[in-house]
């Protein structure tokens, strides 16, 4: 019944942290509601770190049964109820790299709908929690590799302990030519196939968000568990997906950058009837001794970080040349002449953080697969032998042979293992080799971003690759808002910088004052139909062979109006189509054609310039179109904003500087439109929306990314941070308005499902973490008290839990009660 479902309801979210109690009614429910549909997206932990033994046991019969078999009676040993913690202690004691991965991949979740957007046609729409034969519970996942991935970094705020077993599935799920398969499920993952039939078939690389997202998951791992990714170096429990794709040769790729992958489909069979025959881990790469090839943390991460960086054009961005587009397919059309920025500068974030894990001082080398070891020895002295250059400037020649050197390497590496696989011999390289590549590669991004800073204070997002055989050349498009969000949330800006590029944003084309907030692109005036295909008079004159064809009547390729115009034959596609026809000329013409049919080409791309075609981002006026608010994206500007302002505060920015940031995040926050009317927001502003069309209301509720940005932004917003492992709080962006003005007695959901009831005094506040409660006073003096179920209590003047604590806590063991936090109110903003 519908009181009953409500109830199930409310108790999910609130393991989930969604239950808030403020002076902000809307603002409580807009994060009760963003913390379902996250829920909905990536799933929830059935119970706590409670793992059931049935489960497990079906989970790992499925993904390995030679693996299941070597350890049978270990598995049939285990009580029929055990917690994540038990099962890592066995993991560790059997030793076994298989069993470990498996079992620290294991994620207990439910409640997770199939990905997709239910008015696609490649999609079913589905939340699979009870078996239609018994009944029975079904703990189960489903996703796209980048919504599951992205919603469990909220998730991971309250089951922290989980996030080594995200970090397994999101890398194991990697290839080693350092991309992610289409879609991950619990049982493994899925990769898109070629489907004569099918329209929408279509293969590829998803390169998007896989450095950022990743990047998160480590981030988040680091401040909690200090020493979980050090200990992770070295550690062989890694595998590389083994998806039949085969990257085509460099050589290749040049030739045609829009059509760089191969479906094998022998391989795709042969993969089919390995996983059939050993279960998930058939679709595994193996080795030249036939066995599952094992790698360490250390691989994987180079594995990732190689792929992109190889793709560098140095004052350009990465190259996107994997078949399909970043972020979101509006910008399909950028495939193969785009160069990303927006992952260039997480790519300068991602070093940043990483360099500081390699520096170690009880290890100086790590063992790496022989193949993986000399590729990355061969791509660092192609960025050594350029790196005096970036004291003066590279010229267009120089890039061009540096990505040429760097993706002949690349080439090589692949090829290599596409034909016979890894040997299985490991080699060794030292900590202080990939440090000094990580500085050598920072140098090269950080000079990139510097030059891609526009006259107007923003920077370039997405920029154009042109090349023949000795040069390049880089042309920049719109502004993008993608491209702002990136840069702020590289780090590379500093407070002042970072407040000049909002200001600028405010002050440019993407602000949409109606809604006080921010679209994608610049919106635009469309050519008409009769703008269009229009040739210059002059131009068309000066190839003589297109005046010759003209007084012969055209021959199909250009043609004259009655008011004397130029035009292409209007069934042209694209150049490829020009191209054809001018070879299919009759002979007369030939000679014609070798001499100027690249002017002719060239002609035809000034006219229709089509490399500046992005797709629907340009032509279209809703969803990721034109004029179109895009609130994960806003989102994404919310939390970049915030770590500007945090981070400013800890480097005790000036106050006038770090008042304005302060500014610019609730503006951006208050623009999202919790507090908006029906009428502005055009819909009930409690819920999240999609996009918002110029000129029209809120669009497609619910199932979107920005959930996931708002719940996470929201936990800063009220200041509740990790360091080395342990939990503080700091609410420099939290307003006194909030506060409660009266007292009252509210219910929560406690870590044991039972209810809890918790009386606020005036000037108060209620959050859950870890579903433990925390409840802010307005008072005249700062501190904490720490309430224990055993009646125990803690008191201190500062605003930091201590190491046990914090461990308790993200343990949920349900020994904390409730944590009291006092707050002077001028730590608060008015």
């Amino acid at each position: 019944n519908v009181e009953e479902g409500t109830q199930q309801l409310i108790a999910l979210t609130a393991s989930a942290d969604g239950l808030q109690y403020s002076a902000d009614k809307l603002g409580n429910t807009r994060h009760f509601s963003n913390t379902l549909f996250n829920v909905m997206r990536g799933g929830i932990f059935d119970d706590s770190y409670t793992i059931s033994k049935n489960d497990f046991i079906k989970y790992f019969k499925k993904a390995n049964t030679v693996a299941y078999a070597a350890n049978e009676k270990i598995l049939e040993s285990l009580p029929d109820q055990f917690s994540v913690f038990h099962l890592k202690d066995i993991a560790v004691q059997i030793g076994d790299a298989n069993f470990i991965r498996l079992a620290t991949e294991y994620l207990p979740l439910r409640f997770s709908r199939r990905h997709g957007d239910p008015s696609r046609p490649w999609n079913k729409f589905t939340i699979n929690t009870r078996s239609e034969i018994d009944g029975s519970k079904i703990l189960d996942y489903e996703g796209n590799w980048r919504d599951i991935f992205q919603n469990w970094e909220a998730l991971a705020h309250s089951y922290p302990a989980f996030i080594e077993g995200m970090i397994f599935k999101f890398l194991n799920a990697s290839t080693f030519d350092g991309y992610n398969p289409y879609r991950v499920t619990k049982g493994g993952f899925d990769w898109e196939t070629i489907e004569p039939d099918n329209p929408w078939s279509y293969i590829g690389y998803w390169g998007d968000h896989q450095v950022i997202y990743l990047l998160k998951f480590l981030e988040f791992a680091k401040e909690r568990y200090p020493d979980l990714l050090t200990q992770l170096l070295s550690k062989e429990c890694f595998v590389y997906a083994n998806v039949p794709y085969k990257i085509k040769s460099y050589q290749e790729i040049l030739i045609n950058p829009k059509d760089t992958i191969e479906f094998n489909h022998t391989a795709d069979k042969e993969l089919q009837k390995r996983m059939v025959q050993l279960g998930a881990d058939g679709a595994l790469l193996t080795n030249s001794n036939e066995t599952i090839h094992k790698i360490n943390f250390t691989e994987k991460l180079l594995a990732m970080l190689l792929a992109k960086l190889t793709n560098l054009v140095p004052g350009g961005g990465i190259w996107m040349n994997t078949q399909r587009p970043e972020w979101n397919d509006a910008n399909n059309a950028l495939v193969g002449n785009g160069l990303s920025m927006v992952t260039l500068c997480y790519l300068r974030r991602f070093l940043v953080f990483i360099k500081p894990v390699f520096d170690l001082k009880d290890q100086t080398e790590i063992s790496l697969s022989t193949e993986l070891q000399h590729y990355f020895t061969s791509v660092a002295q192609i960025f050594n032998n350029y790196t005096a250059l970036l004291s003066t400037s590279i010229n267009n020649q120089q890039k061009k042979k540096m990505l040429d050197e760097l993706g002949e390497v690349s080439n090589d590496f692949r090829e290599q293992v596409y034909s016979t696989s890894f040997s299985g011999h490991k080699s060794t390289i030292t900590v202080n080799a990939i440090c000094a590549f990580i500085e050598t590669a920072l140098a090269f991004i950080e000079k990139s971003i510097q030059q891609n800073k526009r006259p107007d204070g923003l920077y370039h997002t997405y920029n154009l690759l042109s090349y023949d055989d000795k040069q390049l050349s880089i042309s920049h498009l719109d502004e993008m808002l993608e491209g702002q969000v990136a840069v702020l949330s590289s780090g590379y800006l500093s407070a002042e910088e970072s407040l000049q590029l909002l200001d600028a944003l405010k002050n440019s084309s993407l602000y949409r004052e109606d809604q006080h907030s921010y679209i994608l692109y610049p919106n635009k005036e469309l050519p008409s139909f009769l703008q269009k295909n229009n040739i210059p008079v002059q131009a068309a004159q000066a190839i003589p062979l297109l005046q010759q064809l003209l007084e012969e009547g055209g021959a199909g390729i250009i043609e004259k109006d009655i008011h004397g115009g130029h035009h292409f034959n209007g069934k042209f596609k694209n150049a490829n189509d020009v191209s054809e026809a001018l070879l299919n000329l009759e002979s007369k013409y030939q000679v014609a054609v070798q001499q100027q049919g690249s002017a002719v080409l060239d002609l035809y791309e000034q006219v229709f310039n089509h490399k500046a075609f992005t797709g629907r981002s340009g032509t279209f006026f809703a969803f990721e179109g034109l004029g179109s608010i895009y609130w994960h994206m806003v989102s994404k500007l919310l939390l970049a904003v915030q770590e500007v302002c945090v981070s400013a505060a800890q480097k005790n920015t000036d106050t006038a500087t770090l008042y304005k940031l302060y500014n610019h995040f609730h503006a951006i926050k208050e623009g999202i439109g919790v507090h908006k009317s029906p009428s502005i927001y055009g819909a009930f502003p409690t819920d999240p929306y999609s996009h918002t069309p110029f000129g029209k209301g809120a669009q497609q509720p619910g199932m979107t990314g920005q959930v996931k940005e708002d719940i996470i932004s929201r936990f800063g917003e009220l200041g509740v941070f990790v360091t080395n492992g342990q939990l503080y709080f700091n609410p420099l962006l939290l307003k006194q308005q909030e506060f409660l003005q009266f007292a009252k007695d509210i219910s929560i959901v406690n870590i044991k499902g039972d209810q809890q009831n918790i009386s606020l005094p005036n000037n108060s506040l209620l959050f859950t973490i870890c579903q433990v409660p925390v409840v802010y006073e307005m008072k005249n003096s700062k501190g904490l008290d720490v309430l224990y179920k055993s009646g125990k209590e803690r008191s201190t003047a500062d605003a930091w839990l201590t190491t046990d604590e914090t461990e308790s806590l993200f343990k949920r063991t349900g020994e904390i009660d409730i944590i009291r936090v006092f707050i002077e109110p001028s730590q608060l903003m008015k």
